[in-house]
């Protein structure tokens, strides 16, 4: 008899690391909502979401601390960071920009650093591996420096009194004693204004002035870089043409202290990833294949920004990601389920024998099976009473094959235009209802989303290009909103509910796909299933009539392929797409597409089985050796 093999020592894992980061920065954040997802992407802060690199198996102890540093980093960006203060404030020129950029970042972890020692010492590990990598202590002339890095450093160093990493420390001499000359005063009154922002980003402006650099303010930098500023230290004699109601408003506009304004604006809704945010994380992975000075893009992969070729939004401001239960009080949730149940009473039997169709074919193949009559493997009892009839018989073995089912997750992104509304939108809520609870039975995990936008022809945000005199080519014009109808952890009996709103009057507006689909795809990567598979549901192209009326005809179309092929060609998620009414195999590779929206329930039950029939074929981990036929 074949004895069990010896278990294999266990292999390292980094899950205590990783949980480890993620309360942290939920902690330091504020906001125990925040998803963490650790990828082999470079680090990103989008909105809500931050992605952190997956740290390696064999961990030492400054890998630890690098990876907590940028955890710790990216969580003090969202305590700490005003988007809109900083907006306000932001010079018009590109090398202003970057220099505004780079000391916000650095005001923000000098404001953990002081607090936290712990912090401290990771965000120094972090920094020393960063300009490690970028190869900062080759550099030695002035041209090769990026003066926004030598000034960030020479900043936290007087904000925390830590010197720069040893990596860094040729990069900032070369431009110290220039810094120094110039603009020595207007840094050390940075000192007194760490925890408020708006002063903080009114100082700056000064110090790029004492470096010569007023140009890069903007045509409106007489009156902004008076706002939030101290009387008593007030530096330049422009002040005085300031409109009182200008300075007024510009102080009432003030940040609150950073670390208690985290929790605030997670509950308004208004947290959001800026042009720039962590970029300096983006670049390091390339930065080997830079030329030394060659000035870093503005414009990041993993920005709430979409990274489409030539797609662009106009602001980010006035997006939402809310649930079910943010847009509807639980009376109305409850009256609009009744509403969708009395809809379904013809369509909800057929539906549901379509799911139990589906229900049988998976629960068939996670259930194992035996091969018997085999010579060797596990003793089979069923067979001795042949070999107590009939010594002669020699005994009977068998083995159990190995299913390859592996641990699955389902999203269904589902289309909430307007041209949805009616029998469409009724019968996407009733199989995304019934598709949810059937595979929640087959231990699969499922999400529900859905994606709109809140209003009509462009919301704020086209109230906001307006105001600002309607630049040309602006991108995006209007707001997003996101839905999250069940989440893949909430069973499905507390989000049942939920897929009543989608009934409610006025909410299916405008739909936006590309960026809809990027969303619930960097959801999907942050889920620990070994398999991903996302569902799109649409009735159409993209439309919004305000984008396309200031951009060209075919804007949102592109970005919508480019999210795409990106999808299908560099991600490990599986993407299928059912198009309602329109063609939407020209997309995706992977799509049907039904005339009608009663044929939607055979369409996502007939992919979705397909998907699995391909996956999950049963392979036998050792088979035995047959028996002869001359011995069974």
């Amino acid at each position: 008899m074949r004895q069990p093999p010896s278990e294999k020592p266990k292999q390292p894992t980094t899950e205590p690391l990783k949980q480890a980061v993620s309360g942290a920065m939920r902690a330091i954040a504020g906001d125990p909502e925040l998803e963490v997802m650790f990828t082999a992407d470079r680090p990103s802060l989008v909105g809500n979401t931050a992605r952190v690199p997956e740290p390696p198996r064999k961990l030492t102890h400054e890998q630890v601390a690098i990876t907590r540093g940028i955890g710790d980093s990216m969580a003090l960006k969202l305590a700490c960071h005003d988007a809109t203060v900083h907006r306000k404030l932001m010079p018009q020129g590109q090398a202003g920009r970057e220099i505004f950029e780079a000391v916000e970042r650095a005001r923000c972890d000098a404001v953990g650093a002081n607090r936290m020692p712990g912090v401290a010492d990771n965000l120094s590990a972090m920094l020393e591996d960063r300009y490690q990598k970028a190869g900062a202590d080759k550099i030695s002339i002035r041209s090769e420096a990026p003066l926004q890095d030598a000034l960030a450093l020479v900043v936290r160093e007087r904000l925390t009194g830590r010197k720069p990493p040893a990596s860094a420390e040729k990069l900032v001499d070369l431009w110290r004693d220039w810094i120094e000359e110039k603009a020595g005063s207007d840094l050390d009154r940075l000192i007194t204004r760490l925890e408020d922002q708006s002063a903080f980003a009114s100082q700056l402006r000064n110090v790029l002035t004492a470096l010569d650099m007023e140009d890069e303010l903007g045509d409106e930098a007489e009156d902004e870089e008076q706002e939030g500023e101290d009387e008593n230290e007030g530096r330049n004699e422009r002040a005085e043409t300031s409109a009182d109601g200008e300075e007024d408003a510009g102080e009432e506009e003030g940040a609150p202290q950073e670390m208690e304004m985290s929790g605030e604006e997670q509950e308004a809704g208004e947290t959001e990833a800026l042009d720039g945010d962590f970029d300096e994380f983006d670049e390091n992975a390339d930065m080997d294949a830079e030329e030394p000075g060659e000035t870093p893009r503005s414009d990041q992969p993993f920005s709430n920004q979409p990274p489409g070729p030539d797609y662009k939004v106009f602001t980010t401001e006035f997006d939402e990601t809310v649930t079910a239960e943010d847009l509807c009080d639980q009376a109305e949730l409850d009256r609009l389920r009744g509403y969708l149940d009395k809809q379904l009473t013809n369509l909800q039997g057929a539906v549901a024998r379509l799911a139990n169709k589906l229900q049988r074919k998976l629960l068939a193949q996670q259930n194992r099976s035996w091969n018997f009559d085999l010579e060797e493997g596990i003793l089979d009892t069923a067979r001795l009473i042949r070999v107590v009839t009939d010594p002669m018989q020699p005994l009977a073995f068998k083995e159990e094959t190995d299913i390859n089912f592996r641990d699955t997750v389902v999203t269904l992104l589902l289309d909430n235009s307007g041209s949805m509304r009616g029998r469409p939108i009724t019968v996407a809520a009733t199989c995304a209802d019934i598709l949810a609870r059937t595979l929640e039975r087959c231990g699969v995990k499922v999400e529900i989303l859905g994606f709109t936008t809140r209003a009509w022809k462009g919301g704020q945000s086209r109230e906001s290009w307006l105001q600002r005199g309607k630049p040309a080519t602006p991108g995006r014009l209007n707001d997003l909103r996101h839905i999250i109808y069940k989440s893949a952890d909430s069973p499905y009996r507390r989000s049942r509910r939920n897929l009543g709103l989608m009934m409610r009057e006025g909410l299916l507006k405008e739909n936006i796909d590309g960026e809809a689909l990027d969303w619930a795809h960097h959801r999907l990567l942050g889920r620990p299933e070994q398999r991903k598979i996302l569902m799109m549901i649409s009735d159409g192209a993209p439309v919004d009539d305000c984008t396309l009326s200031v951009n060209p005809g075919n804007y949102l179309e592109k970005h919508l392929r480019w999210v795409i092929e990106d999808i299908e060609t560099r991600s490990p998620v599986e993407l299928i797409a059912i198009g309602i009414g329109h063609d939407v195999t020209r997309y995706y590779r992977r799509a049907v597409t039904i005339v009608d929206a009663e044929e939607l329930a055979g369409a996502m039950t007939n992919q979705l089985a397909d998907l699995f029939d391909e996956e999950t074929t049963p392979q036998p981990s050792r088979p035995g050796r047959r028996r002869h036929a001359a011995h069974r």
